[in-house]
C-alpha cells in the first residue's frame, strides 16, 4: 500500500539537483586547466570572465580572488554557474573537448562564489559621490548588473521593483531545484551594499508614474524583463486548473500549497525553458502524469539541451507535433479533458522554424486535470509606451553603440529589448548587457561636462 506523500516530502523534491564539488574534485578539476594564453572559453562567455585567471586562483587557494574575477566580470556569477548553458558557451569552447572533456568551468564558477556567499566578505566597494542619479526599472540580472556598475562608477541609483523580492527572473522564474531562491538574493544584497536603493513593491506606471521618474532622475535604466505567458486562445481557458507556467514556478519559490498536484494528470504546453521547467515541477510535485504537448518537433525546440536531457529523465512524456485546440471541463467548472489535432511541418516562418500546419480529421484526446500555459512572455508595452519609446511588437528599439532608446534620456536592456532576432534571452547575456548599458550611461554623462 503505498504511503500518503507529505508536504515536506514534497519540499525535499526542490533541494538542488546537483551537488557541489568537493575538495578534492576541485583541485583535481582545476588542475587539469591549461591556462590558454587566447582562452577561447573566455572569448565564448558573454561577460568575458577569465576563466582561466580565477581557475589558477582556485588551484593557488585564492578563492576570494577567484570570486572577484569571476564577480568583476559578472555581477550575478553565482546564478549563471548554475542556469548557464556551459555546454554551448565556456565548456564548449574549452580545447580539452579534442582530447578528453572539457574543464567543468561551471562547477569551479560555482565553488568560488560559493565561498563569497559563505564567508561574506566585501569584494567591491562603491565609487566617490558624483551627484548623478540614475533609475533602474526591474531588479533582475540585467537591472542589478547595471546598478552594480553605477554605483561603482558614483551614481546614486535607485531601482523600482514591482515585486516583493529582488532579483527579477532569478528569484522568481527560475525552479528552486536549479537555482534556489537565496542565491539570488544574495547577488541583489551585494548591489545594495553599494548604496543602490532597492525599492520593491513599487510598479512603475501604477505606485509611481514614469514621467516623474524622467523629471526627477538623471537617467532611467529601463530593464523590466517580459511578462506573464500569454493566452493560447482556445476554447476553455478560463476553467479551474489551467495555470501560467511562470506563475506555477513563482508559487513553488515562495513556497505556497504545492501538494495539490499530488495524483495529477497534466499537460504543459509549449518546448522551451519555462516549459520543461513548469513540467519537471509537476512532477516533483507528485503529478502521477506529466506529457509536454508541442505543435513543432524536437528539432524545433527552443529548451536548452541539458534541459531536454533532465525532463526525459524526471519522466516527461513529449509529444511532438500536436497542437491544444479545446480544453473541456467537467460539470464543476475543472479541466477535464484537452483536445489536440495532429500537426505537420511546412515551409519557414520568420523565425526561421518551419509552420506547423494541421492535419484534417485528427483529432486526439487526452484525460488532464492540469493545463499549464508556457508559450512565451508577453512583452510590458503598458510600460513601454508610456515612456514614448519605439518598439517592435514590444521589443525596445536601441542603439546599437549607446544603448539609447528613442528617449535619449531612456537606456534599455535585457530581455526587454530580446527578440525578433535581436540578441538571445540568457541571464549571461542580459547581466552584459546591464554593464555595457551603465557604461553608455557614464560615457553619454560626461560628454555633458
Amino acid at each position: 500500500m503505498n504511503q500518503p506523500v507529505s508536504k515536506e516530502d514534497l519540499r525535499g523534491n526542490f533541494s538542488e539537483i546537483k551537488p557541489d564539488l568537493v575538495q578534492k574534485e576541485v583541485l583535481d578539476e582545476a588542475n587539469r586547466c591549461l591556462y590558454c594564453y587566447d582562452a577561447p572559453c573566455t572569448k565564448a562567455c558573454p561577460t568575458g570572465i577569465n576563466v582561466p585567471s580565477f581557475i589558477k586562483k582556485i588551484a593557488s587557494g585564492d578563492l576570494k580572488g577567484a570570486a572577484r574575477v569571476i564577480l568583476e566580470a559578472n555581477p550575478v556569477g553565482a546564478t549563471c554557474s548554475r542556469v548557464c548553458p556551459t555546454e554551448e558557451l565556456c565548456e564548449g569552447a574549452c580545447v580539452l573537448n579534442d582530447a578528453s572533456s572539457s574543464i567543468l568551468i561551471g562547477d569551479l564558477q560555482r565553488h568560488a562564489t560559493n565561498w563569497a556567499i559563505k564567508n561574506k566578505k566585501p569584494i567591491f566597494h562603491a565609487g566617490k559621490p558624483n551627484g548623478k542619479t540614475v533609475a533602474v526599472i526591474g531588479s533582475g540580472p540585467a537591472g542589478l548588473s547595471a546598478a552594480r556598475e553605477l554605483a561603482r562608477l558614483g551614481y546614486h541609483v535607485t531601482i523600482f521593483e514591482a515585486k516583493e523580492k529582488a532579483g527579477g527572473l532569478d528569484t522568481y522564474g527560475i525552479v528552486p531545484f536549479r537555482l534556489p531562491q537565496e542565491i539570488s538574493l544574495w547577488e541583489a544584497q551585494q548591489v545594495e551594499q553599494l548604496g543602490v536603493e532597492i525599492r520593491t513593491g513599487i510598479e512603475v506606471g501604477k505606485d509611481i508614474q514614469a514621467d516623474a521618474l524622467l523629471d526627477e532622475f538623471d537617467a532611467v535604466i529601463l530593464a523590466a524583463g517580459m511578462s506573464d505567458v500569454p493566452k493560447l486562445g482556445i476554447p476553455g481557458e478560463e476553467l479551474k486548473g489551467v495555470l501560467d507556467a511562470i506563475r506555477l514556478v513563482e508559487e513553488i519559490k515562495e513556497g505556497g500549497p504545492t501538494e495539490r498536484f499530488i495524483g495529477k494528470r497534466a499537460a504543459v504546453i509549449g518546448a522551451g525553458n519555462t516549459a520543461i521547467d513548469a513540467a519537471t515541477c509537476l512532477k516533483r510535485l507528485g503529478a502521477a502524469d506529466v506529457k509536454m504537448i508541442y505543435r513543432r518537433t524536437e528539432a524545433e525546440m527552443t529548451a536548452y539541451a541539458f534541459e531536454y536531457a533532465f525532463a526525459k529523465q524526471e519522466g516527461i512524456e513529449f509529444r511532438w507535433l500536436t497542437q491544444p485546440k479545446v480544453i473541456i471541463g467537467d460539470e464543476e467548472g475543472r479541466v477535464a479533458k484537452l483536445v489536440c489535432s495532429r500537426m505537420r511541418l511546412g515551409e519557414k516562418d520568420d523565425s526561421g522554424r518551419r509552420r506547423p500546419i494541421e492535419i484534417e480529421n485528427s483529432k486526439l484526446m487526452f484525460d488532464v486535470d492540469v493545463v499549464v500555459r508556457a508559450i512565451g512572455q508577453k512583452r510590458h508595452t503598458g510600460l513601454i509606451e508610456p515612456l514614448g519609446l519605439k518598439h517592435e511588437r514590444g521589443v525596445v528599439l536601441v542603439d546599437p553603440v549607446t544603448h539609447q532608446t528613442s528617449n535619449k534620456k531612456v537606456y534599455a536592456a535585457g530581455d526587454i529589448i530580446f527578440g525578433n532576432g535581436q540578441g538571445e534571452a540568457m541571464v549571461v547575456s542580459a547581466a552584459e548587457q546591464g554593464k555595457s548599458t551603465a557604461y553608455a550611461v557614464h560615457e553619454n554623462m560626461l560628454s555633458r561636462v
